[in-house]
């Protein structure tokens, strides 16, 4: 039976593989199976899981600990990249700005708060950098302040580790509570917030469509294409009854007419805006009375050589006789303005004759099985300019010596870069939902379990000799930021209590806060729109935090 000891307790490569296997699928279990009134740690297990089987005697080879932490955060960050890069700058637009903000404050307000504990207590800013990011629940924090701190010193500091794991558990649990809290201090009344979003959400919804018209003489005898000039929106129009009575699909020349019966795509909040070239009607369209002539059908890019063009630049109308009135990207629905680039996996809403749109449906590809490998040569290589870009020497003003943004934080800005600008030039870096979450769990589950390995040996002395009050310190930094900022944007913000739960989970990067505040409503997804409007902004400032807290005070 030396084989299984040695398997289990040895020191070679294949010992490593094996224990790093065991620990990684046993905190996965865990992470399924353990759950206190619906709430979990989830993949965090693994870390604990790790921490255990190293206080009683397993290892890992140094240079496989290594390898595993640092390739799998840059796995981890990498995909959350990609995930977030295509909504990264819209997410300022709109109401954006203002949740950012409010999210940003919340991570500086983090920051502050370590900052003066590790002031008043005396604990080592590396120790109070991880119970920072212990209560806040975010892992790549964790991991920028340990490369950081290795980086300046030349060595690991299981301390910071350490920290995270003792303050993890109750900041989960402190995010929701300040939840609660929020809405005991203001006495929120869950229906009363349902039926003010109810109020307000008619204004925001997208309209299929709106037939009007024209009776306003300042368009007649315009173009289609110049109609935003004269409105001042984004207007797509789909179809045209002339006063002969002949229908027929418009392109961005078409002349409009004063009696022209049109039908315009766009958001319902510049509903009063098309209202001014004329009044809503009535018209029976002959492809929908007769299902002849006209249909619509959605058809996905799967051809590469479409990814990044812009829709005026295929003049599609001229080369297949349709039109394209929506594009739909990652759940969102766009219109179909001539500036818009298209992406691979954009699904488009094209109309026009049954013979012309199944023609662009075969020109673009729409198969869907063609989306299902993921693009591993645009993954690799964003990886080499992640990791080119986070060794590469800052010279700061205050610092001793240079600033570098480090595995995760190049990995990240590269990720987001590519993800927003990569299909305008071109590239492809598309990815299914699930390759991403498969790429983003094997790289957390790596580099957790490594990071338990290498802070184990230390963690129950630590705990013992006083390390237990760091737990405290950990609810400090999680509540007083959270309730601050979560007051002022309730009564200076006037945010409604969804919007803002979304917010709060958003600014802590917290699942299982976001998981609490979608269950509150069943009827509007406010709380997951402000968690992913704030999201990959809190992650990028969680990561430079995190080598700012080791640089600045070390």
């Amino acid at each position: 039976m030396d084989w299984l000891h040695n398997l289990f307790f040895g020191t070679g490569v294949a010992h490593s593989i094996c224990v790093l296997a065991f620990v990684i699928a046993l905190g996965i279990f865990l992470g399924t199976k353990l759950k206190f009134r619906g709430i979990t740690l989830g993949i965090t297990w693994i870390l604990f899981c790790a921490i255990a089987c190293s206080h009683f005697g397993m290892t890992l080879h140094p240079q496989v600990e290594s390898f595993a932490k640092d390739f799998g955060l840059i796995l981890f960050v990498y995909s959350i990249g990609l995930q977030v890069g295509p909504s990264f700058f819209s997410s300022f637009g709109k109401g954006g700005i203002r949740l950012n903000m409010l999210a940003a404050s919340i991570v500086v307000l983090g920051c502050v708060t370590a900052y003066v504990i590790h002031v008043i207590s005396g604990v080592d800013i590396a120790t109070m950098t991880g119970v920072l990011f212990g209560a806040v629940t975010n892992t790549p924090g964790l991991g920028a302040a340990q490369q950081t701190y290795q980086d300046l010193t030349g060595a690991a500091n299981p301390a910071i580790a350490s920290g995270y794991a003792i303050a993890y558990p109750l900041g989960v649990v402190g995010i929701i509570f300040s939840l609660l809290l929020v809405r005991w201090i203001f006495s929120i009344k869950l229906d009363k917030e349902e039926e003010q979003v109810k109020a307000e959400k008619g204004e925001e919804q997208q309209i299929e469509h709106l037939d009007i018209t024209l009776t306003n003489p300042e368009v007649d005898g315009i173009r289609v294409r110049d109609l935003k000039l004269l409105t001042h929106v984004d207007l797509v129009v789909t179809r045209i009854i002339d006063k002969e009575g002949n229908e027929f699909m418009p392109d961005a020349d078409t002349i409009l007419h004063v009696d022209d019966k049109v039908r315009f795509v766009g958001d319902r909040k510049n509903e009063k805006t098309i209202l001014l070239l004329g009044p809503k009607t009535d018209v029976t369209w002959e492809a929908e009375e007769k299902n002849v002539h006209l249909v619509s059908r959605h058809i996905i890019i799967t051809k590469a050589k479409y990814n990044g063009k812009r829709i005026a630049d295929l003049k599609i109308r001229d080369a297949f006789n349709i039109t394209i009135s929506r594009v739909r990207r990652a759940g969102i629905e766009l219109l179909a303005t001539p500036e818009l680039r298209l992406q691979l996996g954009d699904r488009l809403t094209a109309v026009g004759e049954a013979e012309a749109v199944e023609r662009i449906a075969t020109a673009f590809g729409n198969s869907s099985k063609k989306l299902d490998a993921p693009n591993l040569a645009s993954l690799f290589f964003g990886i080499v300019l992640g990791v080119a870009l986070g060794s590469l020497p800052i010279m700061l003003p205050g610092l001793g010596q240079p600033f570098k943004l480090g595995l995760a934080g190049g990995s990240l800005i590269v990720a987001i870069l590519i993800g927003a600008f990569g299909p305008k030039y071109h590239l492809v870096t598309y990815t299914t939902s699930s390759a991403n979450l498969m790429i983003r769990e094997i790289g957390i589950a790596l580099f957790l379990a490594a990071v338990g390995f290498g802070a184990g040996q230390s963690f129950i002395p630590t705990l013992i000799g006083g390390g237990y009050v760091w737990i405290g310190y950990g609810v400090l930094i999680t509540l007083l930021p959270l309730l601050l900022i979560g007051c002022i944007a309730r009564l200076w913000f006037k945010l409604d209590y969804f919007t803002l739960m979304g917010l709060m989970a958003g600014s802590t990067t917290d699942p299982p806060a976001l998981a609490y505040a979608t269950s509150q409503s069943s009827l509007n997804d406010r709380a997951a729109v402000a968690y992913s409007t704030v999201y990959p902004l809190t992650m990028f400032l969680r990561v430079l935090t995190g080598q700012l807290m080791i640089l600045l005070f070390l």
